[in-house]
């Protein structure tokens, strides 16, 4: 069975979370934007790091049946974008994290609280 949008980004959220990725904030961008439902942002400690993010990620949305339609900046793993349709993942080196400041540009957008969302279960169903 297909997984909600919701239920896509607290998977991403967790699965970075899990990787030791820092400061994972999903924003909730479904009615203030047409680029996609959830916004996934987490730090890498190091390029390395960024790309076994990137990696583990994609991996397992894709494992749970959600389709990559594009990723960008993997190569130089400062920001790695990958578009799983209704959800943007965005992993930062910490320096491009403060620079580019998404949450400042999305500020309108909520936030989900996956700290306490009952919905953020991780399997590989």
């Amino acid at each position: 069975m297909a997984k909600s949008p919701k239920e896509m980004a607290l998977l991403a959220a967790k699965i970075l979370s899990d990787k030791k990725a820092e400061d994972v904030v999903i924003l909730d961008i479904s009615s203030i934007s047409i680029l996609a439902d959830y916004f996934v942002i987490a730090t890498g400690k190091s390029s390395i790091h960024v790309k076994a993010l990137a990696d583990e990620v994609e991996e397992k949305l894709s494992e749970s049946g959600c389709k990559v339609r594009g990723k960008e900046g993997y190569e130089e793993a400062r920001w790695v974008l990958i578009d799983f349709s209704d959800v943007i993942v965005h992993i930062f080196d910490e320096e491009s994290r403060e620079y580019y400041d998404l949450e400042r540009l999305w500020a309108d957008a909520p936030r989900l609280d996956i700290d306490t969302d009952e919905d953020f279960a991780y399997n590989n169903q």
